[in-house]
């Protein structure tokens, strides 16, 4: 009565054994880091990534025994083209943060009013048509990393993507009914290298792969997969993820938007998941930045030894003492979308210490998260009554509490840090019927710790400190995708 699950991430990639309880066995993990053989080129190797997948799949089947099925949780957008015939990687797989492509989504909006970014896969498919087949006339197939997981655990028997990694593709209609001719013509993509639509939730296929065949029974987007492994599946429930950055998602309902575009309040519409053909639909909202910037305090500026040393250095002061950090090293993103935004650092005296900077660099990360949330709530007229969250900064006190604070709504950390395994076995597990319904995932939340606000934190003061930080590379803040 458990499932295999797939789980790759941007870094690295793991799979174990979700029980009916949730809880999550037999796990085995491979670093799996991106290159950058220049910068804002991101890749990977795709053939690299299928041999390590398999590894860690027998790896967990070895130590749990039988499941009856599969899901496959994955990074979204990033993107890889194959051969049909032969299962030959094309060129290199190209990572969601890859920025080669930026020029290109000026021109197609410039020549054909589509509006594209970088992160999403359409524009990188062309990139990659257009080196490795010009004329088009090559049997090729392209799939964001669930669909090629699903690929090579089906020894090529599926080719097939789910609504919620489709829909971030750029490739999808906005509501996610099929894929946009227009969108792949405007590009000059193929539709026939195009994967087949099915559901988030059911069985499509077989791992044949793997020991016994076990069914293939979920295909989702990792930040979807972290909603619902921390039980968000009614509408108005919110996580964020903080992990390197931060991903705010909200379960909303089953009315398609308008349009696929960013919203004023510069939130975007996902689909959460489809079942029965049905797609439920979310809202997200994006930090850039988030445990990077302790990371740069880590690795760049050497003041802290490691991550988790944040806590107690920042514990070595009671505030700030009116230090206040915007962590925009890559820019802002959700509500602002100014990527000529940068890390700003405001209010140091001859007193400011070590604890000061550490201290305002969590609060900045924390005062972010709750831009998302602000945004989210106006962008849905949904109020959220409580943040759940999961990843590596969900484990920092320090941070957590200033969250809350400076949200001022309660915050409830996951169990598990990586939320997404979880989420993937959830929708695996109704697949194949070892969970009746969403009712039953709703019902299986069990936080690890509940934060209530204890203060607050100067929302104010965190405006003017974000107006200081913005547009200090003119050329990259022009930019809108």
């Amino acid at each position: 009565m458990s499932v295999l699950v797939i789980d790759v991430g941007t870094s690295g990639l793991r799979a174990g054994v979700v029980r009916p309880d949730g809880e999550v066995e037999a796990l085995h993990h491979v670093p799996f880091p991106p290159s950058s053989p220049f910068p804002g080129l991101v890749e990977f190797d795709a053939r690299g990534m299928a041999d390590a997948v398999l590894q860690v799949a027998h790896a967990a089947l070895a130590d749990a025994g039988p499941v009856l099925g599969v899901g496959i949780t994955a990074q979204r957008a990033s993107t890889v083209v194959w051969d049909r015939a032969t299962s030959e990687v094309i060129g290199p797989g190209l990572g969601w943060q890859d920025l080669r492509t930026v020029f290109d989504c000026i021109t197609v909006k410039a020549e054909h009013g589509l509006q594209l970014a970088p992160n999403q896969s359409a524009t990188k498919v062309a990139w990659l048509l257009n080196q490795h087949d010009p004329d088009r006339t090559r049997d090729l197939c392209f799939g964001t990393v669930d669909s090629w997981v699903a690929w090579v655990l089906s020894n090529g028997a599926v080719h097939v993507t789910d609504h919620s990694n489709a829909a971030v593709t750029g490739l999808l209609r906005a509501d996610a009914s099929e894929w946009s001719t227009s969108a792949c013509v405007a590009l000059g993509i193929p539709m026939g290298m195009l994967p087949s639509l099915v559901d988030t939730c059911g069985v499509f296929g077989e791992a044949s792969a793997l020991p016994g065949s076990p069914p293939l029974a979920a295909l989702v987007g990792d930040q979807q997969a972290s909603l619902v492994g921390q039980s968000c599946v009614r509408p108005g429930q919110a996580k964020i993820t903080f992990g390197t950055g931060g991903m705010l998602d909200m379960c909303t309902d089953n009315s398609a938007p308008a349009t696929s575009g960013r919203t004023p309040e510069g939130v975007f519409p996902i689909v959460a998941w489809s079942r029965d053909g049905r797609c439920t639909w979310g809202i997200e909202a994006i930090m850039l930045s988030a445990g990077s910037n302790v990371q740069w305090l880590v690795d760049d500026l050497g003041i802290l030894a490691s991550a988790a040393a944040s806590h107690d250095v920042a514990q070595e002061c009671e505030t700030s003492d009116g230090v206040v950090y915007v962590p925009a090293l890559m820019g802002l993103g959700t509500p602002y979308w100014d990527y000529g935004a940068r890390g700003t650092l405001l209010g140091i005296t001859r007193g400011s210490r070590r604890p000061h900077i550490t201290r305002a660099v969590l609060e900045g990360i924390a005062h972010r998260g709750a831009d998302l949330v602000a945004a989210a709530e106006a962008g849905t007229g949904t109020s959220v009554p409580v943040l759940r969250i999961d990843g590596g900064m969900s484990q920092n006190p320090t941070f957590v509490q200033a969250l809350a604070n400076a949200s001022g709504k309660p915050v409830e950390v996951s169990r598990h840090t990586e939320a997404t395994t979880v989420g993937a076995g959830y929708l695996a597990g109704l697949g194949v019927g070892i969970w009746g319904s969403f009712d039953d995932i709703a019902e299986a939340w069990q936080p690890e710790r509940s934060i209530e606000p204890t203060g607050s934190l100067d929302r104010v003061q965190w405006a003017e400190a974000v107006k200081r930080s913005q547009r200090w590379i003119p050329d990259l803040s022009a930019l809108d995708f």
